[in-house]
């Protein structure tokens, strides 16, 4: 097992945001987190990378806890995440905004990452000069999924990646999970484009209020009319 999620509960304040949530993630897999907004998605990646802390349970990525850790040594670790929104270092080039990402390898490594995200993403190598700040929200995505891979992370975790994106992005966007699926990256995704994210998951767990309530196949819960009436239009 690569990341296990066991009994956390997180608050903001007195707000019970997470409610003893319990899941896992197995290497090689894509695993998908759905819910509206507000279920507590963002709040979740958030704890098992290290930006909240649980009150209870344990986070353990291959095997070790990492739920003390601060956020800098997970990515050591070998977990990455890409956030909600890009966030993007608006005023740096593409290319110093892949460096940022690279601050956990020594410079050999990184300059291999940097050309394997440039095969993966040839836009970002024509723009590899251009202020990050002026590309586009697709563009901006593929930076941001690009600054993550070059960690050579073990585990990524992505963040409402369409967001924002016009339907044609979207599919692209997609498509780039897969091919970094298959080229050997495990994905942990959150999204609220539930059928998206359901055609490409291995497996998924609903999230209502804080709490799983669902989980199965990726096809499974496309299957089920509960979810195909909350998620699917259906």
């Amino acid at each position: 097992m690569l990341l296990e999620v066991d009994n956390i509960n997180v608050y903001y304040g007195a707000i019970h945001a997470i409610k003893g949530i319990s899941f896992h993630v197995d290497e090689g897999e894509i695993v998908t987190l759905i819910g509206a907004n507000g279920a507590g998605k963002t709040t979740t990646l958030n704890t098992v990378c290290g930006l909240l802390r649980s009150k209870t349970g344990d986070v353990e990525f291959q095997g070790k806890s990492i739920s003390h850790m601060a956020a800098h040594s997970v990515v050591r670790e070998g977990l990455a995440m890409v956030p909600e929104g890009r966030r993007v270092f608006t005023q740096l080039t593409v290319e110093e905004n892949l460096e940022m990402g690279a601050f956990t390898r020594p410079g050999s490594e990184a300059e291999s990452s940097m050309k394997r995200v440039f095969a993966l993403f040839p836009r970002l190598e024509e723009r590899r000069r251009q202020v990050a700040g002026t590309l586009s929200g697709g563009e901006q995505q593929m930076l941001a999924m690009g600054r993550a891979l070059m960690s050579a992370p073990k585990l990524m975790m992505l963040d409402e990646p369409s967001m924002g994106l016009a339907p044609i992005l979207v599919e692209q966007v997609f498509d780039i999970i897969r091919a970094l699926h298959q080229a050997g990256t495990t994905i942990l995704l959150v999204e609220q484009n539930a059928q998206m994210a359901l055609s490409i998951a291995d497996r998924a767990y609903v999230l209502e209020n804080g709490q799983i309530t669902l989980s199965g196949t990726g096809a499974e819960l496309a299957r089920s009319e509960k979810v195909r009436k909350a998620y699917l239009g259906g």
